[in-house]
């Protein structure tokens, strides 16, 4: 008796949930589209959806699809039916496509990683030689490994950027970069950073974390002997010199997550907490396939996939009609002002997440993003 009753009653929902995702399709959607080498998730739904992220709603609401995230170069996805979606296999000769572009993402996802705190960290005191600088198969000597054992492998970081709380009563053009010397203290000259100048005002604002950059990896070869207070690791791979001050920490096999699942997050925020807190090699402003460091992470719920829209403040314009041509902006009060309306700039991806904050991928947009701008749901209006 109660099998023809979910029988109909998953067909009904199934024929409702066609119509909502009919309504979300392009008008010039491909019949049938071949997943090409270089295609991202993203990529392939953008040419048949309005609303890229929506992806998996699409592929998941097909029980011919068994796993929306493994998609193959020469997988066939027919569009001729909303109710025939279904996926063609391929040869299933090469790697799944993923929801970002690995290549524009993968310095990020390896070399990059975000701390609450430097305090405690082992780090070097001093390098083989008395060098300033050490590199492959040099030594070096490091404090605060006292437990560590011959043959452990750690990766050597250098804290770069110190992240904290935005605070909205900062003026939201200046902009200053907390960047970090060899003992991991604040100063303005850097000529090593990778990200833009951060919004990172710090007037009694929250602490959010310390970036750390990878550059290179070093085996111990001797623990702590009498009458010396170091332990000595080999540097065991090419990459950046190593410098007093460098921090260290353990070799982790797989510290980041290739699969990306794009939704909305899962809650809203109070408007001015969710930033964009600094553009990867560029000065403010970023565009499609730049990185950007948002002030969010996984302690408000964000994760791998959380997809968000990028919005320009409104800003606060003096209404001249009123007030006329002479008197100065900067005497004018808010009564003679007009609040104009936030402006929508492009979509970013988080691909990374620390516990309070993520990094993410700009996946599109109709201006570029820039250093300050608000972070709101994917399908906001304003």
């Amino acid at each position: 008796m109660f099998k023809p009753i979910r029988a109909v009653v998953a067909a009904a929902l199934f024929t409702i949930a066609t119509y909502g995702l009919a309504a979300e399709m392009r008008g010039d959607h491909p019949d049938t589209y071949v997943v090409k080498r270089g295609d991202t998730l993203w990529d392939i739904a953008g040419k048949f959806l309005q609303k890229p992220w929506l992806w998996p709603e699409i592929w998941q609401a097909n029980p011919q699809i068994r796993n929306p995230h493994l998609i193959y170069p020469g997988d066939v996805i027919s569009l001729a039916y909303l109710n025939r979606v279904g996926v063609e296999p391929g040869p299933r000769q090469e790697a799944p496509i993923t929801g970002v572009p690995l290549a524009d993402v993968e310095a990020f996802l390896k070399d990059l990683s975000v701390v609450d705190s430097i305090e405690g960290m082992p780090y070097v005191v001093g390098l083989e030689e008395d060098r300033l600088r050490g590199a492959e198969g040099q030594a070096i000597y490091v404090s605060g490994l006292d437990n560590a054992q011959p043959g452990e492998r750690y990766s050597v970081v250098r804290p770069t950027q110190r992240y904290t709380h935005l605070d909205r009563t900062a003026c939201c053009d200046r902009f200053h970069s907390d960047d970090l010397d060899f003992r991991g203290k604040r100063h303005h000259i850097d000529f090593e950073r990778a990200w833009s100048d951060a919004f990172t005002p710090d007037n009694g604002s929250e602490m959010l974390g310390y970036e750390l950059h990878k550059l290179t990896t070093a085996t111990v070869s001797r623990g702590l002997v009498e009458g010396v207070e170091v332990v000595t690791l080999v540097v065991d791979d090419t990459g950046r010199e190593i410098r007093a001050g460098d921090r260290l920490v353990p070799v982790q096999a797989q510290p980041y997550d290739l699969q990306f699942f794009p939704h909305a997050p899962t809650q809203t925020f109070e408007y001015g907490r969710a930033r964009i807190l600094a553009v990867a090699d560029a000065i403010k402003y970023g565009g499609r396939r730049d990185v950007v460091a948002l002030s969010v992470g996984a302690r408000d719920g964000i994760d791998n996939g959380t997809v968000f829209s990028s919005w320009r403040e409104g800003s606060n314009a003096v209404d001249r009609v009123k007030i006329g041509t002479n008197r100065s902006e900067y005497l004018v009060g808010d009564s003679s002002r007009a609040r104009l309306p936030d402006e929508f700039a492009g979509h970013i991806m988080v691909f990374r997440t620390f516990d309070k904050v993520s990094y993410g991928l700009v996946m599109d947009g109709i201006r570029p993003v820039k250093v300050g701008h608000h972070l709101k749901h994917p399908d906001a209006t304003h």
